[in-house]
């Protein structure tokens, strides 16, 4: 069996008996309805939206909800254009991880084509049109917090951004510059409305996809390359909207194991690949099943029935304490807690973690006894249910091969929600003095950026844009320092930017320099902290 278009529809009886579902659909008509009437464009055309958003778009064909499919936009790395749409028919094989060790399998045929967001290639003007089409209703993200971001840590233009405004947006290369140029071929052709919709693991998606586009837009004002009118039509909320929303389904990178399974059930090509941009994919995804999309309801050129296949279309207000609660409380804490932990205790798996007692015991206790106490209930998902979920069935799965390195991949960038909002709460109250394992998981981040496990061993850290910041900063400090001055510790200490606080001025440094001086006395002192932490 091959994962392509001819196979699903040949040997069909061949992946009925492997346990693998097929598109229930007609593939070809629903790609020719999408050529002549596109509804969705997404931009992020990785595992979380090939597992997850794909899937959305699936079910909804299969139940006839609607008659098209999506355009995915590779936006970075356009390699996988070809080795993993084009190569497969723009299919992907989901396998879905239960915990008991079965596996849920079917063929996800929602993705109409795949372009590459490349100013220099044809795919520019293919996109610029799709864009331009008054049917579609919506470009959607998962591009990571990364793909927002235009400004740096110092608070000055990306080269890319300034190199972008400058030239207009003829030739845009940054994602945020793209996207811009796209709504601003829309506005010239027809003004009709659309939605983008950020569906990524960050705190107020849609606000910070909203600044980033507008703050490209009016710069290209200034420089002459778009009038007032363009930036009226942006800033008209029954034309252009940008919909909040809350995600949550984890999707690991793709396991060479699961990869050999298929093909020991007679699927060609299953192994997954490492692209020179060092993207992890593979013809199929695997992931867990459980899964939460929560979208704030503001679409103004109408939408898919999103809503009949799970995803929940409520108020700004419930989607902002949806994503508060799982966020800086329910999950997201307690994932960096275990990757960071995990990486320096020598654990390669997420799932092994929460078989280690003193990890389980920390996260239990960070959650239920730090975080969920401040956290407000959306009214929709209870976060007492949600939490319980996370640390019972999700965390623990042993099926699911996640890990803590890749959870770890840009931790600077998120430790401001994830604890930040927390702390926050607790100063608010006057009561972060009470934080005990927090402060705990900030030392150990800082001990992570040693590079230097609890054994004394080197250790690989995970890509992050301010490693080259923070590490030479953590130069001074050896495993088996003896009253280390904490002068450049304190120092990071008081980034808002990274905590949201100056976690000096609230005093909360004491702590943390206390934890992290106790870290680097001594190998296996790590493993003492944290089993300390929790008596």
């Amino acid at each position: 069996m091959k994962l392509s278009l001819d196979c699903i529809k040949n040997e069909a009886p061949a992946f009925e008996k492997a346990g693998i579902a097929l598109p229930g659909f007609d593939v070809e008509t629903m790609r020719k309805n999408t050529e002549q009437n596109p509804e969705w464009l997404h931009f992020g055309a990785g595992n979380i939206f090939r597992g997850y958003i794909a899937d959305l778009a699936q079910n909804l064909l299969r139940q006839g909800l609607s008659s098209t499919g999506i355009f995915a936009v590779a936006p970075h790395d356009y390699d996988i254009v070809d080795t993993i749409y084009n190569k497969f028919d723009n299919l992907t094989l989901f396998v879905g991880l239960k915990p008991d060790g079965n596996n849920q399998m079917h063929v996800i045929g929602s993705v109409a084509k795949a372009f590459a967001g490349d100013c220099t290639k044809s795919d520019f003007a293919s996109l610029k049109q799709i864009a331009a089409n008054p049917s579609l209703q919506l470009i959607s993200f998962t591009i990571t917090e990364k793909g927002y971001k235009i400004f740096d840590s110092d608070g000055n233009l990306l080269p890319v951004v300034q190199n972008d405004i400058a030239n207009g947006p003829a030739s845009p290369k940054h994602t945020m510059s793209f996207v811009a140029a796209l709504v601003l071929q829309r506005f010239l052709q027809n003004k009709a409305p659309l939605a983008l919709v950020s569906m990524d693991n960050c705190s107020h998606n849609g606000d910070i996809l909203k600044a980033s586009v507008w703050h490209i837009a009016k710069e290209w004002q200034k420089n002459g390359f778009v009038d007032q009118n363009f930036i009226d039509y942006l800033s008209d909320k029954s034309k252009i909207s940008f919909p909040c929303s809350m995600i949550d389904k984890i999707t690991p990178r793709p396991d060479p194991e699961i990869g050999k399974k298929l093909e020991n059930l007679g699927l060609e090509n299953m192994t997954p690949i490492v692209t020179p941009k060092n993207t992890y994919l593979a013809p199929f995804v695997n992931a867990e099943l459980p899964q939460y999309l929560v979208i704030e309801d503001d679409f103004p050129n109408g939408r898919p029935a999103l809503e009949k296949v799970g995803v929940y279309l409520t108020t700004r207000d419930r989607v902002e304490k949806s994503e508060v609660m799982k966020v800086t409380t329910c999950l997201n804490p307690l994932h960096t807690a275990l990757a960071v932990l995990g990486c320096l205790l020598g654990f390669n798996k997420i799932a092994d973690e929460m078989n280690d007692d003193d990890l389980r015991t920390f996260v239990t206790k960070l959650g239920y006894d730090e975080a969920l106490p401040v956290v407000v209930d959306p009214e929709i998902i209870k976060p007492a249910d949600f939490i319980n979920e996370v640390l019972t069935q999700r965390l623990p799965n042993p099926f699911l091969p996640d890990t803590p390195q890749r959870i770890a991949t840009d931790t600077s960038q998120k430790i401001v929600i994830r604890f930040g909002e927390t702390i926050k709460a607790y100063t608010a109250k006057n009561k972060q003095q009470e934080l005990k394992l927090i402060p705990v998981v900030i030392a150990a981040w800082l001990r992570y950026l040693m590079a230097i496990d609890d054994n004394g061993d080197p250790m690989p850290l995970s890509s992050d844009p301010l490693l080259t910041e923070l590490q030479p900063k953590l130069a001074g400090f050896k495993l088996g320092m003896e009253n280390p001055d904490m002068a450049v510790i304190k120092d990071i200490l008081k980034s808002k930017t990274l905590f949201a606080s100056d976690l000096c001025a609230i005093g909360l440094d004491k702590k943390i320099c206390e934890n992290f001086a106790a870290m680097i006395a001594k190998p296996g002192a790590v493993r003492q902290i944290v089993h300390d932490s929790i008596l």
